[in-house]
């Protein structure tokens, strides 16, 4: 597996529904920051866990726990949460393919929010991490993996937008699979007619929950959405919390049971890791339902904690 998204560091720290209202955050959702906010916000919060991060890396960490073999693309400088970041894929088996570093701009982080419901509010200094082009794609290492998963938060940018889909067409000349998250439903609302026409010429696999996947089709109905998605797209995974998730392709819908879990004390990362165990199974050979069940127990292990990655093996609760 190969990933390409925003690398950046997670900054997490726990609040209740007041500190959101007192800085005038929008409870479950991932707001775009300049460095003075995130200065503020990271100053207000007080103590905090630090981690490294990023949608797409998360899953590729995800998929190194659960056993396979990962590589990340993304954009840090040379400072000292670049070399955090670099560091952590490494100590997890995930080779890293960093692009060409800028030295007036820092590594980005991602200061995360997580109220007494566990829903998490991600404010977001993408810094270095946004101005990732094609010339920072490591070419051989994407037509080396066997699926190339994108990560739907880089797309606000032109050069990320051509980045895609040079890593697209690079991807299935070696004739290998494409995969894209569709990451955020105010990400699809910002892009929604480049998103839709990147699935429609680009993407092979496609994930997102339900919000999200209503939101690209603008539809307020998900059966409504799923079925638009099926005109569009081969496979696609629409994740629905507690619900499970449905596996959508053109002979039908398959809705499969979440993993069960004691107690919930944190969804960031759910989605992320959800997609790991997904491309896990299908690079493994797995029945799409056994895909969507390999999803839930990444993700059910991953919600049980603090934190985006896994703390335990995926690997040995698959077995």
């Amino acid at each position: 597996m190969v990933g390409i998204g925003n690398a950046l560091v997670d900054v997490i720290a726990h609040a209740d529904d007041s500190f959101l209202v007192e800085h005038q955050l929008v409870k479950g959702s991932m707001a775009l920051i300049e460095t003075d906010r995130a200065v503020e916000l990271y100053r207000d919060l007080g103590s905090a866990v630090e981690m490294s991060g990023g949608s797409a890396a998360n899953t590729m960490c995800g998929v190194a726990s659960l056993g396979g073999r990962a590589a990340y693309i993304g954009k840090v400088s040379r400072d000292d949460l670049g070399a955090v970041f670099g560091h952590d894929l490494h100590a997890v088996g995930v080779a890293f393919r960093p692009g060409t570093p800028s030295p007036d701009t820092p590594t980005g982080r991602c200061i995360i929010v997580v109220t007494p419901d566990a829903q998490r509010t991600m404010n977001t200094y993408l810094g270095v991490s946004s101005l990732l082009g094609a010339a920072d794609l490591h070419e051989s290492t994407i037509a080396d993996g066997d699926v190339l998963y994108m990560e739907g938060y880089l797309f606000d940018r032109d050069d990320a937008k051509a980045a895609f889909r040079r890593a697209a067409d690079v991807a299935h000349a070696a004739g290998r699979r494409v995969s894209l998250t569709l990451s955020d439903s105010f990400c699809v609302d910002r892009h929604r007619e480049d998103f839709r026409q990147l699935v429609r010429e680009h993407v092979d696999i496609l994930f997102g929950n339900g919000d999200e996947l209503c939101a690209l089709y603008e539809l307020g109905s998900l059966e409504d959405a799923m079925e638009a998605v099926r005109r569009e797209c081969p496979l696609v995974a629409v994740t629905t919390g507690a619900d499970g998730s449905f596996v959508v392709t053109s002979d039908g819908t398959v809705q499969v049971a979440a993993e069960p879990v004691d107690r919930v004390l944190d969804t960031t990362g759910a989605g992320d890791l959800y997609a790991a165990g997904f491309l896990y199974g299908i690079t493994s050979g797995e029945s799409l339902v056994d895909c969507a069940r390999l999803g839930s127990i990444a993700a059910a292990e991953v919600i049980s904690h603090v934190g985006p990655r896994p703390l335990v093996e995926l690997r040995t609760l698959v077995r």
